[in-house]
């Protein structure tokens, strides 16, 4: 005989079997991704609403993830012109060829390259003494590189044994903050004939002081007169204040029909006159020589005498008393002249 509470307990069992199997099925369901069963609400229930998302308690890394630093730039990379090379026209080319190869190994160096050791190490793979290092002053900054551009060179006297050659330089130096600074200067290279090349005895750069504190009205002109063009050494002779009104004048008055680049005004020419111990009118401020005329290089036999011949008796209608250059012009006095030293450019000189 069946006892009836052994069969209620039973029935339970069963009941409790069902549902306990149930909730594992859902919940296997449930991880292996699977939708879950559609469970009807029960009649007692309160109305139902769907679960709204749950936002992650840690947000993805990639929202606040610091972003890399950019790389550094890279610096700003120096001029790099080509050597300047004298013409087949010139009376001494390998003179001046010296004398440029020179001043491009003290004015130039690569990366590291700086400090007076270095510069001499340069100046003796040229067969040059060293020392001649020690002369280079504005020439060589307390830099970490430099480069260098010729812009001419030019005589300031041939003999036949001894020359000066101006060498007429713009300069770019990398700065402590990887920065570039322009600059430039004009270099007086006395030379010497040697064999089997002329040799270098000396150097003067010119250092044109500071600007003036009011220079004359001309010199704004000057410098707002596009059709003339000055290096950086002229260009401070300017601003010093140490140039006359005369020079500036006639400068504007030449650029009214020509477009005139000036090599060397005071700064960076012979005190003399080369091969004499008359005093030259440029470090008084008096002279100016120029280089090329409407971008016509006076040196170029190519470039037509008629133009030079031209600007020269207008150098001298604007004032000037001694105007030198390759073309000989007749004319009162020493007005006019013309030697080995001046067949690369114009010089117009002032008394005053």
């Amino acid at each position: 005989m069946t006892n009836a509470d052994d069969g209620r307990t039973a029935g339970r069992r069963d009941v409790l079997r069902a549902g306990a199997a149930a909730l594992v099925l859902g919940a296997a369901g449930c991880t292996s991704g699977g939708k879950q069963p559609v469970v009807a609400a029960s009649s007692d229930a309160g109305p139902t609403t769907a679960p709204s998302a749950t936002p992650s308690a840690t947000p993805p890394a990639t929202l606040f993830a610091t972003p890399p630093a950019p790389s550094p730039a890279a610096p700003t990379p120096l001029p790099n012109p080509p050597l300047w090379q004298p013409g087949p026209s010139e009376v001494q080319p390998d003179v001046k060829r010296r004398a440029v190869e020179l001043v491009a190994a003290l004015g130039a160096w690569p990366p590291g390259g700086q400090g007076a050791a270095a510069a001499r190490a340069r100046v003796a793979a040229l067969g040059l003494p060293p020392g001649l290092a020690d002369q280079a002053g504005p020439l060589a900054p307390a830099a970490p590189e430099a480069s260098l551009e010729v812009i001419d060179a030019q005589y300031g006297g041939i003999l036949a044994d001894s020359a000066s050659v101006l060498v007429v330089c713009r300069q770019w130096t990398r700065q402590p903050d990887g920065s570039v600074a322009a600059g430039g200067a004009t270099v007086d290279v006395r030379l010497s004939r040697a064999a089997p090349r002329w040799t270098v005895t000396e150097l003067h750069p010119g250092e044109p002081g500071p600007p003036a504190a009011a220079p004359s009205p001309a010199v704004a002109q000057v410098l707002a007169q596009s059709r003339i063009e000055l290096p950086p050494e002229a260009l401070a002779d300017l601003r010093s204040g140490t140039v006359h009104d005369s020079v500036l004048h006639a400068m504007l008055q030449l650029a009214g029909t020509y477009t005139l680049s000036v090599s060397v005004v005071r700064t960076g020419h012979p005190l003399d006159v080369f091969g004499t111990t008359r005093p030259s009118d440029h470090p008084l401020g008096r002279a100016f020589d120029v280089w090329r005329i409407d971008g016509r290089a006076v040196v170029d036999p190519s470039t037509p005498r008629q133009l030079v011949e031209s600007f020269m008796r207008d150098a001298a209608a604007a004032g000037s008393y001694n105007v030198g250059g390759p073309v000989a012009i007749p004319g009162p006095g020493n007005q006019f002249f013309t030697d080995d030293t001046h067949h690369d450019h114009v010089h117009v000189g002032f008394t005053s």
